[in-house]
């Protein structure tokens, strides 16, 4: 008896942001005859929490995706300006510009892409996954040859699938809003800040004036509440107060957490496989290049998840693996003075902190060993030197 349902779809992926549309762009990119299914619980176009950065890797991969030119969404931001705890400062220009787009405007176009492509958008909350042999079937409802979990932090895909709970440790907390002012019109501006768990605020400059302003924690144990993190905002960037009515808290897996990409027909990508950078809370660049993988690995039936998993670590591997390594640094203080204090010192530090942070680099040994050397000939800061910027310009 053929049990198969006469509706079956090739793909069902949940979760239509960055990751899950890049997942059915890759997949009917390879096979433009597949049937996909886009199923998110929300119309578009909709709001998202995030900092709005879309790094100059990010564009790559879209562009190999073949989604229209970006470009005109939002303003061309040649550098970033970083400063450490005990106020060091780099402000140099990327090798490449990266872009603020409002993630309200980037993921509709996502979305347009991929339903261009010939993905089938429906809004639908999942709350039921099934694995049946030859195919999954959600909500009792809908079945699909393979599924894609990205529908992110709170994934439901992933919860239904029995993976642990993340840890606060691998939880950053973060709020952000949008002020009417920019500080720095041409610079991604980061103030990390002092205390017990890594934390830095933000101001991205908009098209058009203003900016994305906001604060995380990178440890949920230190979160505290949404007032407290606007505190830590305000003291940090004083003058770029956020509108009220567009404050919003959020939430994200860091890539430090235990990770999921388990075998079978249903696979993880983006927030929802715990694919966000410990060092500086990106999760955009992660979230297309793993929904990418997915959409390719969904491709090839039950053995869609070993396939995924083995992509996974092929792609990602040395990054985390260095990530690791250095998130366990990045709570000294001192560290983060002396990283700072060598990338503006070193070009080739400011490029190394650059591709990890915004992409899937690697740290370099002689980037480490020009960090190690600061580490040892930084002095004790006095409040003077504290302020004095040490940019390299």
């Amino acid at each position: 008896m053929n049990d198969v349902p006469e509706d079956l779809v090739d793909i069902a992926v949940v979760g239509a942001g960055p990751a899950g549309s890049a997942a059915a762009l890759r997949a009917l990119q390879l096979r433009p005859d597949a049937s996909v299914l886009l199923l998110d619980a929300a119309d578009f176009p909709r709001d998202k929490t995030c900092g709005d950065g879309i790094a100059a890797h990010v564009l790559d991969l879209l562009a190999a995706l073949g989604v229209p030119d970006l470009s005109h969404l939002g303003p061309e931001v040649p550098r970033l300006r970083l400063r450490s705890p005990g106020g060091q400062v780099v402000a140099r220009t990327c090798a490449r510009p990266n872009r603020v787009i409002p993630r309200k405007v980037f993921d509709a176009q996502l979305v347009a892409a991929a339903v261009a492509r010939g993905a089938r958008l429906v809004r639908h909350r999942v709350r039921r996954i099934a694995v049946r042999p030859g195919h999954v079937v959600l909500d009792g409802a809908i079945a699909a040859r393979a599924v894609i979990g990205a529908d992110g932090a709170n994934s439901t895909v992933r919860r239904q699938l029995g993976a642990p709970r993340t840890p606060p440790s691998g939880t950053a907390v973060a709020v952000r809003g949008y002020a009417p002012t920019s500080l720095e019109p041409d610079a991604l501006m980061i103030e990390f800040a002092r205390g017990r768990y890594p934390a830095y605020a933000w101001s991205f400059p908009l098209l058009g004036g203003g900016s994305n302003v906001g604060y995380g924690v990178f440890d949920r144990r230190g979160g505290g509440t949404r007032q407290e993190l606007l505190g830590a905002l305000r003291a940090l960037l004083p003058g770029e107060e956020p509108d009220p009515a567009t404050v919003r808290g959020h939430h994200l897996p860091l890539s430090t957490a235990p990770r999921l990409h388990p075998d079978g027909r249903v696979l993880l990508a983006g927030d929802a496989a715990s694919m966000v950078n410990p060092l500086t809370g990106e999760g955009i660049f992660d979230a297309v290049a793993s929904g990418v993988l997915a959409g390719r690995a969904a491709l090839l039936g039950e053995a869609a998840g070993a396939g995924h998993r083995a992509a996974m670590r092929r792609t990602f591997g040395r990054h985390q693996d260095h990530l690791g390594v250095l998130a366990r640094l990045v709570p000294h203080s001192r560290f983060l003075d002396a990283a700072v204090a060598a990338a503006a010192r070193h070009q080739q530090v400011f490029d190394a902190a650059v591709d990890l942070g915004l992409g899937r680099g690697t740290a370099p040994k002689e980037a480490l060993l020009r960090v190690a050397a600061q580490y040892v000939t930084l002095g004790p800061l006095s409040p003077t030197r504290r302020h004095r910027p040490a940019d390299g310009r």
